[in-house]
């Protein structure tokens, strides 16, 4: 049986046509009923097939049951409805026609249980705009708190809408699978959002399997009760008996029909069409006794007139779901408690009824007109959405920082869409496909970009893991100066690579980090301790700088020259001083020349002087290394005061006729003189080094002469 197929809820997921996925036997109970030859009704079982088609004509299909005997004499089943119908040409259905027929077909559905009605009183959100989760919730409490016969309409959108998203987000998450390098066929994926709406559908069906279950015995006894009463009722007709005693049976028969309870809503308009129509041969019956007949009529007729009254009145009311609602139980009373009228009126009441229906169904068509106004207006909404997000797709970012904007536009745009409403019927699926393909055409940009991105950080890890690798290795290094300049090199290296992935990142960065604090810390460490030697030969010179201006020529020359070269010398013998203390040696060389201007000293010979204890500290050094350098330096500032010696001699000859009182030319003449004077005392360095060369070499030729002898 199907619904034994149904049992499992693996529902292929939403798009396209929507295809409800269960056909629950007895859920429209449509019973074939068959006639049998011995005159008892034996409706068959229900058949299990849920459709949705027009009810047969009862001329076409008798309804009762009748045995071989009365078949031959019996009038066929009338299945006219009231006069005065209106019918379209070519046979074909006019507005009346679908407006009733949608009223018995509502009334029907209504007739297998009294609480089924409730369906009119429970709201149907707007479904498209709400989120997965969001359904799931008003799924669990349509379940939770409302009949089960109330809210297939309700169930059967949310499923719609909720297999739409879901269809959608599983797309996004198998292109994401397959663009991070898996295999479709691996694909899966564990969806909360949609393990609980299928926890909470099947708890749905369970409950609805139930309640028709429990009502498909029932209707099948109701519906045989008044095929029975029907029997019953045509039995009444050609009796040979007094018509008082008859049509008190009569009065019997239509109360026990009133209380013979609801039939399979696909017989209810039939079976109620052929209960009337045997009403009307009785009172064609009755014609003997005009007076019991006509009594009937009157108040048949007063009651419709009532109905009708109302009917016309709900012109005025406003809520139109409302007012069809009514409408639609004045039609069950009509048909259920009211029977008929005399012929002289049956048409004229009828027409006025049906005029007070074609009102009201005119204000729905001018209502749902207007509806597919505003639903064009929501394609045209929804249009300029899918062209906005078709604009975005086709211009991806390129950067990380755009590209997450670009995707909260997205989904800002894909919110828009779901809470724009409904689109006409017609191009809802084709807007809903455009929409899609909008969204996963971005999708697949965006993917391609981080699929790159994520080949560039894993790029950018590997250079990384070679300079951490690097830094490793220098972490202990005690070659400070070299080790030094290429920890600062690896630092800015790793400055200008870009990112890692996200897993990989924090630890990577730590153990580089750790590699680096260690050696720098050792190096701090090392220029710490330095630093305490160079504060101390701060102090030294500072109480050296301070006696220095104490100092008082004495007047004699020589003693003076000698004191001032014993503060040269000792100050010498002071080593570094901190970086940020290094302008004590300029206040040093200050006071000195200013107490060599006192003494008569010309600047070059003050500036050998000084350079003098420069040469003894090479000279005690030994450093080749150094003495080299020094010379490199000296042979430089040679050349540079040639060259300007050179320049300021040329731009003189400018001024060959000029006076030489011009302050020009005296500017230049001096500039000339400093610059003679410089390349004097650079010469004189480097023979003051040559020398202190010379003899270093001689000490060492000495020391080897000697070493030789002492082995011979």
């Amino acid at each position: 049986m199907q619904e034994e197929k149904d049992q499992e809820l693996q529902e292929t997921v939403g798009g396209g046509e929507y295809s409800e996925t269960t056909e629950e036997h007895s859920e429209k109970s449509t019973e074939n009923l068959t006639e049998n030859s011995n005159s008892e009704t034996n409706p068959e079982s229900l058949n299990t097939e849920h459709e949705k088609k027009p009810t047969e004509p009862a001329s076409e299909k008798e309804i009762t049951s009748e045995s071989e005997s009365e078949k031959e004499t019996s009038e066929p089943v009338v299945t006219e409805k009231e006069p005065s119908e209106p019918v379209s040409e070519k046979g074909t259905k006019g507005k009346e026609d679908e407006v009733l027929e949608e009223i018995d077909e509502s009334n029907a559905e209504d007739a297998e249980d009294q609480d089924n009605h409730q369906r009119h009183h429970i709201p149907i959100l707007d479904y498209h705009a709400m989120s997965m989760e969001n359904l799931v919730g008003e799924l669990q409490r349509l379940v939770k708190n409302e009949k089960v016969q109330a809210i297939k309409k309700h169930i059967d959108g949310i499923k719609y809408e909720f297999d739409l998203k879901f269809e959608e987000f599983l797309e996004e998450k198998k292109e994401d699978f397959i663009n991070n390098g898996g295999n479709e066929l691996d694909f899966k994926y564990n969806s909360i959002a949609k393990r609980q709406f299928n926890e909470v559908y099947s708890e749905y069906r369970e409950k609805r399997n139930q309640y028709y279950k429990s009502l498909e015995n029932s209707l099948k006894e109701n519906l045989a009760n008044r095929l029975s009463i029907i029997e019953e009722l045509k039995g009444l007709v050609n009796v040979e008996e007094d018509i008082n005693t008859t049509y008190k049976q009569f009065k019997e028969v239509q109360e026990n029909w009133r209380n013979a309870g609801p039939v399979p809503r696909n017989h209810y308009n039939d079976v109620w069409r052929t209960y009337h129509h045997h009403i009307e041969i009785f009172y064609d019956f009755l014609h003997i006794n005009r007076e019991l007949r006509d009594l009937d009529f009157k108040h048949n007729l007063e009651e419709k007139i009532k109905l009708v009254e109302q009917a016309e009145a709900l012109e005025q009311e406003e809520d139109l779901n409302k007012a069809f609602r009514e409408l639609q139980t004045l039609h069950k009373i009509w048909k259920e408690d009211i029977g008929p009228v005399d012929s002289a009126h049956r048409e004229e009441i009828w027409e006025r009824f049906s005029k007070a229906t074609k009102v009201l169904h005119q204000r729905r068509q001018d209502y749902y007109n207007d509806l597919d106004k505003v639903y064009e207006q929501n394609l045209e909404k929804k249009k300029e959405i899918i062209n906005a997000i078709q604009k975005i797709a086709a211009d991806v970012a390129n950067n990380h920082k755009t590209l997450q904007q670009q995707i909260k536009q997205i989904e800002a745009l894909r919110d828009a869409f779901f809470k724009a409403g409904k689109v006409p019927q017609k191009v809802n699926e084709q807007t809903w496909a455009d929409f899609k393909e909008a969204v996963r055409s971005f999708n697949r940009g965006k993917n391609t970009y981080y699929k790159n991105l994520k080949k560039e950080q894993q790029e950018n890890l590997d250079k990384k893991r070679e300079l951490l690798n690097l830094a490793i290795s220098l972490k202990d290094s005690e070659e400070w100066d070299s080790a030094t300049s290429e920890m600062k090199r690896i630092q800015n290296e790793w400055k200008k690579i870009g990112h890692v992935p996200r897993k990989y990142s924090d630890k990577i960065w730590k153990d580089f980090k750790g590699a680096c604090n260690h050696y720098f810390d050792r190096l701090h460490a090392l220029k710490n301790e330095a630093h305490k030697d160079e504060m101390e030969s701060f102090d030294k010179k500072n109480a050296c700088l301070e006696r220095l201006k104490a100092f008082e020529l004495s007047g004699k020359r020589d003693k003076d020259l000698a004191s001032i070269k014993s503060f040269i010398d000792e100050w010498k013998t002071y080593g570094r001083v901190p970086f940020n203390k290094k302008n004590i040696n300029q206040k040093f060389n200050i006071i000195l020349d200013a107490i060599f201007k006192k003494l008569d000293v010309s600047r070059h010979e003050s500036e050998l002087l000084k350079y003098g204890n420069k040469i003894q500290q090479l000279a005690k050094s030994e450093n080749d290394y150094a003495i080299a350098n020094e010379r490199s330096f000296i042979r430089k500032k040679i050349d540079e005061s040639k060259n300007d010696l050179r320049q300021l001699e040329n731009n003189l000859q400018f001024f060959s006729n000029a006076s030489e009182d011009n302050p020009l030319v005296q500017d230049v003449v001096k500039k000339v003189e400093k610059q003679k004077e410089a390349l004097e005392s650079w010469k004189a360095k480097l023979k003051k080094l040559n020398i202190m060369q010379h003899h270093l070499e001689k000490d060492e030729n000495d020391e080897a002469t000697e070493s030789t002898s002492e082995e011979e």
